[in-house]
């Protein structure tokens, strides 16, 4: 069988390769630079390169592909509005080829804004729909192929796939610390973030292209809530700074943009994903790989 992954090279995507070459399949990586597909070669991957504004790259990866993966993002956060297009625009196009095929079309989606006030579930429906949503609306618009002949499945993630190497948002709470002497966590600490390690995420896609039926909604979820002053306290043991709060509308100017998350409670639950799957998260809890001293090299 054989797959065609956006984000082959990225944080989770080259996970995802790893673990589908692992289990036999026959991998195609976007790759956008000499480097990406010097990388993919040497896992013994295909590369196909191109982009995320690369449509005709993108229909020739998901023509000739039994199942597409997508985990690419610009994550420009200093331009969403051009993330939430070419995000758009890049499933568009491989929905239109797959349409009528019955094929596996996997997708990144993420668990933010699905509930308030209490972790968020599988059965909480996504409400960003439109090209001018988040992501551009991509998990609602992939799920609107299930009646057109495709087997679309959503792969939420927890706003922490934490791990040795991980350049996401903990690393930028990370570089917050640094830069003002202390870490922080937003007014009483009480919100919280649910995580996934890496490793864990990769073996839950692999399951859902081999498991989900077509309209699922998977979570990558391996720990439901973990709160911002757990996080703020393990990041100033591991940087010896002192752990102190920051009032609501100061948390933008302290963290940078990453005040914006790590004010909301993006706690969600993954229950209903491990049973469908028969998946155990099994990974280094986010305390532990905190523990561990990865995110504090220099």
């Amino acid at each position: 069988m054989s797959i065609f992954v956006t984000g082959a090279s990225g944080w989770i995507g080259s996970a995802t390769v790893d673990e589908l070459i692992s289990a036999g399949y026959e991998v195609t990586g976007l790759a956008r630079t000499d480097a990406a597909e010097t990388a993919l070669k040497a896992k013994g991957a295909n590369a196909l390169r191109g982009d995320l504004d690369d449509v005709d790259c993108l229909r020739q990866g998901a023509s000739d592909a039994d199942a597409v993966i997508h985990l690419a993002n610009k994550h420009d956060w200093t331009d969403m509005a051009e993330s939430n297009r070419a995000e758009r625009t890049a499933v568009q196009t491989m929905l239109d080829v797959l349409e009528g095929s019955d094929r596996p079309f996997l997708l990144a989606s993420g668990v933010a804004g699905l509930a308030q006030g209490r972790p968020s579930t599988e059965a909480d429906a996504s409400p960003f729909s439109g090209p001018e949503a988040m992501r551009g609306g991509t998990e609602n618009l992939a799920l609107d192929y299930v009646d057109k002949g495709v087997r679309a499945v959503a792969l939420r993630f927890a706003p922490t796939v934490h791990g040795d190497g991980d350049h996401g948002f903990i690393s930028y709470l990370v570089a917050a610390a640094r830069a003002t002497g202390v870490s922080g966590y937003v007014g009483d600490g009480s919100t919280g973030w649910a995580a996934v390690h890496r490793a864990d995420a990769a073996t839950m896609i692999r399951l859902g292209l081999e498991k989900a039926p077509t309209g699922s909604r998977l979570h990558a979820v391996g720990e439901t809530s973990v709160s911002s002053k757990e996080i703020a306290e393990a990041i100033g043991r591991g940087l010896d700074l002192p752990t102190v709060s920051i009032a609501p509308e100061d948390a933008v100017q302290h963290f940078g943009f990453i005040g914006r998350f790590f004010s909301l409670d993006l706690s969600s639950s993954s229950s209903i994903t491990q049973k469908l799957l028969n998946w155990a998260p099994m990974g280094p809890t986010l305390a532990e790989d905190l523990s561990s001293g990865s995110y504090f090299r220099s």
